[in-house]
């Protein structure tokens, strides 16, 4: 008797193929407007701290995700899902009038509304998963989806970098609305039944807490969860000044997260088969292991390909 490989079981239903197509196109317009917005206003201002504040801008609504959240428990998923994508296609053009240091507060705000959406999408899109995927199904699912995502972070940092040397950063933003209309249309292919939503007295999020307080497992693997993310977000938002002191331009970056977006592949490939063979609990701790040990590597001051700035001077030492 011969087995399938439950990847391609995965792929094999039309629905759990059809959302991975989602995923894939509005993965590569938001990691090419994740990369070109900082340097984008790099290339403005020549500050790290303000090119850093991209990443907390997209990142800060992630902290009221319970209650963005709930906004999935309100609505059918599958109507929230296309509003939210046509709400970024709409606003994202606005990007274009943004040429100087005095019109970055629209792209801070737009990158917040991004965020904002990004986490209503995410809940919709798990909580619809949960439903449409085969129970069996969900863990290589999911692993498949972080691959997807991640993975095109292989190919969308350099293909952002050179659309936004090519046509500014206004060129990457009409590139990521195109990007959601056409999630758009994908979505409202999907056939998935959706009863109306319960309303919970007191909401969903309070409920969560207490389940959580009271869980003996999930709530140190949330608290641990919750630091990484923070401490991985402080880890990015330092990549435009490792990359300045490298002596390489900013959009150098795309290198990097495409590196990244290689580990994301591998690492999405075999988690399904990972975490039924570790348990959620280690699989979760060998997981922050792993990023810390990367984080750990990379304050090892050394570049293989150096670039101009970097280069040894006349007393043969390198700058960083």
């Amino acid at each position: 008797m011969t087995t399938t490989w439950t990847p391609a079981r995965v792929l094999r239903d039309r629905e759990a193929g059809r959302y991975l197509t989602g995923v894939v196109i509005s993965g590569f317009g938001t990691s090419a407007l994740w990369l070109a917005s900082g340097v984008w206003v790099k290339d403005l201002t020549g500050s790290d701290g303000l090119a850093a504040l991209c990443m907390l801008a997209m990142w800060a609504p992630t902290l009221a995700g319970p209650l963005l959240g709930t906004l999935a428990d309100r609505f059918r998923r599958r109507p929230l899902l296309i509003a939210a994508s046509l709400l970024m296609a709409a606003l994202l053009p606005t990007l274009c009038t943004v040429d100087s240091p005095r019109g970055l507060w629209l792209l801070y705000a737009v990158l917040f509304v991004y965020g904002a959406t990004g986490v209503v999408h995410d809940a919709a899109e798990s909580a619809l998963i949960a439903t449409a995927v085969d129970r069996s199904l969900l863990g290589d699912f999911n692993g498949l989806r972080t691959t997807a995502n991640e993975g095109m972070k292989l190919l969308a940092p350099l293909a952002g970098a050179g659309l936004y040397a090519a046509y500014g950063g206004a060129g990457v933003a009409l590139l990521d609305s195109v990007t959601f209309l056409l999630a758009t249309l994908v979505y409202a292919s999907l056939r998935v039944r959706e009863d109306r939503p319960v309303r919970v007295p007191g909401g969903r999020t309070a409920e969560g807490a207490r389940h959580l307080r009271a869980h003996p497992a999930l709530r140190p693997l949330v608290l641990a969860a919750g630091v990484t993310m923070l401490c991985a977000g402080l880890n990015g938002a330092l990549i435009y000044a490792v990359v300045e002191a490298l002596g390489h331009s900013p959009t150098y970056a795309g290198v990097l997260y495409a590196v990244q977006g290689a580990g994301s592949v591998l690492v999405g490939l075999l988690s399904g088969p990972a975490l039924r063979r570790l348990g959620e609990r280690r699989f979760a701790a060998y997981g922050i292991a792993l990023l810390a040990a990367g984080v750990g590597l990379r304050a090892i001051p050394d570049d293989p390909w150096p670039g101009p700035a970097a280069r040894p001077s006349a007393r043969g030492c390198r700058r960083y």
